[in-house]
């Protein structure tokens, strides 16, 4: 009987993880588009002009804490990965304390410089005295949302995951009940939409720390050296540059594109693009859940080594990324009457305009699902020069040279039509960019997603039931599988007794991976399962067990990542 890998263990984790983070991603977004929704509502769809003219200040809070929270979230994971646990806790150590100092620094900065920030952010005079208000009360949360957006990405990956959507779904609750009683009843207007997003991230912020209250953790605070602070932030930006240079240039091409499509347009091009951006932001909140589920996995599994994995969850989520744009360019672009419902419009002179406006930012949907895709991919396998290339392009070079080339020849309509163009070419670039990078490795790299091939002679993977007969028959196998009769041997025995005891400690074991690799020095095993986590170095109650397979073996390491146990038999 063959027990070749089916994949089974890996999906049901992807599964697991997916549709947390997607309502994840739903709450954790939805603040936005609720800010938006009730402002056309009270107050009409003209001053959601006000909220686009603070968006680039808003993207740049998503860089600060993409950059700490989940730039750190990624090394630990990773570090956490090769079995280095004081290493794991320096990043999350450093994440938080320093995304704590950057908040407070922030916020005090706009209390002190409140009038610079907002003549950058708003040039029109009608406008600045609703911008000023919104951004006051909107910058007075920065340090809660920053604080606990990435304690949340921490989180998830010690298994919290419950935790971390109701975090969000808190944040949202209270937004929205808050916008309602502020600007309905209140009638605090464009200030009583930043008040109630600010409430929701104190709220959601005080809700959170009762993680580091939780006996079942296993990241801490500790003291980091000194001497090894800089380094470990260093580590902590470079991994979440790529991710945070998204938000990064969204914030500068808002800038430029507002004042642009301000000239052509005014506060219709403004208001239109607004609508545009949300229409993309609700599709964004899709994507991100799919793309979050997908990058602790490929850290992890990438990592080990485990470039099977890595193409399967990439692959995969291609698919639920593009289904989920392709369903939401057509929704919009039979009936962009969606969004003028959403947003209260009401004029009849600006309908045609804002509907062909939509129709045509629907179809860049698709780009943008596979661009977004790629840049987290290539982000968590450390291509991270690759990654920067592409967030460069999508989201500055192309968008910018774009609208200013289409704007020249075509007008307001050149300028639409330019952020389509813009997805698209970053989407070609990344094809050509990966066939470039194939042809040249030799064969070290194959595919769209470049993804590598294994460097051991030979690579075996098993999936098996939590059953003995089901580790016996894995273990005849593997005997089978090598030419050398005494490595067979010791491979075998090792993984049967390993696998034995996981059984004896569960009262039940659906699917177990294992992946052997043997390389010219040594032997690498990883057994990989849900259920009851141990510690082969630690657990007195299999101190037999353990004596058996240190016989046979140079090392042996445990972990515990994503709610899977990972223990790995490194035999020479």
């Amino acid at each position: 009987m063959t027990y070749e890998r089916n994949f089974n263990l890996l999906n049901s984790k992807f599964r697991e993880l997916f549709f947390p983070t997607l309502m994840i991603s739903i709450a954790g977004n939805f603040a936005v588009l609720v800010d938006a929704f009730f402002i056309s509502m009270f107050m009409g769809s003209v001053y959601l002009s006000v909220v686009q003219s603070i968006e680039p200040f808003v993207a740049f809070i998503n860089v600060v804490y993409w950059l700490i929270g989940l730039g750190g979230s990624v090394v630990c994971t990773m570090a956490k990965a090769g079995f280095d646990e004081e290493r794991s806790n320096s990043y999350f150590t450093i994440s938080i304390i320093g995304i704590i100092i950057v908040g407070l620094l922030i916020t005090l900065s706009t209390i002190v410089f409140q009038g610079e920030y907002v003549n950058l952010l708003c040039q029109s005079p009608q406008l600045k005295s609703f911008v000023t208000q919104y951004f006051y009360y909107y910058a007075l949360g920065i340090v809660f949302e920053c604080y606990m957006v990435s304690v949340a990405y921490f989180i998830k990956t010690d298994g919290f995951i419950d935790m971390q959507f109701r975090a969000f779904l808190i944040c949202n609750v209270v937004n929205i009940i808050f916008d309602v009683v502020l600007m309905k009843f209140l009638n605090l207007g464009i200030a009583g939409a930043a008040m109630a997003t600010t409430v929701g991230h104190v709220v959601s912020a005080i809700y959170i720390t009762i993680y580091f209250f939780k006996s079942n953790r296993t990241l801490r605070l500790i003291k980091v050296k000194t001497s090894k602070i800089f380094g470990y932030l260093a580590d902590i930006c470079k991994s979440g540059f790529a991710a945070a240079s998204i938000p990064l240039y969204t914030t500068i091409r808002l800038v430029i594109l507002n004042a642009l499509i301000a000239g052509l347009l005014g506060d219709l091009g403004l208001s239109a693009y607004s609508m545009c951006y949300n229409a993309l932001f609700l599709v964004d909140i899709f994507i991100l859940g799919t793309v979050q589920s997908i990058l602790p996995i490929s850290a992890v599994y990438y990592k080990e080594g485990d470039f099977t994995g890595v193409d399967y969850v990439t692959k995969r989520s291609l698919k639920i990324v593009c289904v989920f744009a392709l369903f939401f360019s057509v929704l919009l672009i039979l009936f962009p009457q969606i969004v003028l419902f959403l947003f209260n419009v009401k004029n009849p002179a600006d309908i045609p305009t804002i509907m062909n406006i939509i129709r045509i930012f629907s179809v860049s949907f698709i780009a943008f699902a596979i661009t977004s895709l790629y840049s987290f991919y290539a982000e968590s396998v450390q291509y991270d020069k690759f990654a920067n290339l592409i967030t460069l392009f999508q989201g500055l070079l192309f968008p910018i040279a774009f609208a200013y080339l289409f704007t020249y020849f075509w007008g307001s309509e050149g300028f639409w039509i330019s952020l389509v163009v813009s997805e698209f070419a970053t989407v070609l670039f990344i094809f050509i960019y990966s066939k470039v990078k194939a042809k040249r490795s030799n064969g070290e790299y194959n595919g769209f997603f470049l993804n590598r091939k294994h460097d051991a002679k030979s690579v075996f993977e098993f999936t098996i039931h939590g059953n003995v007969e089901d580790v016996v028959n894995l273990s005849e196998n593997i005997r089978e599988s090598f030419d050398d009769a005494r490595i067979s041997v010791l491979v075998s025995m090792a993984i049967e007794d390993m696998i034995v005891h996981i059984i004896d400690i569960n009262e039940s074991i659906d699917l177990i991976d294992v992946i052997i690799r043997d390389n010219d020095e040594y032997i690498l095993i990883s057994i990989k399962y849900s259920g009851i986590g141990i510690n082969v170095m630690e657990d007195e109650s299999i101190e037999s067990n353990v004596a058996i397979i240190n016989n046979v073996s140079q090392k042996i390491d445990y972990s515990q990542i994503l709610g899977l146990n990972n223990i790995v038999i490194t035999i020479k």
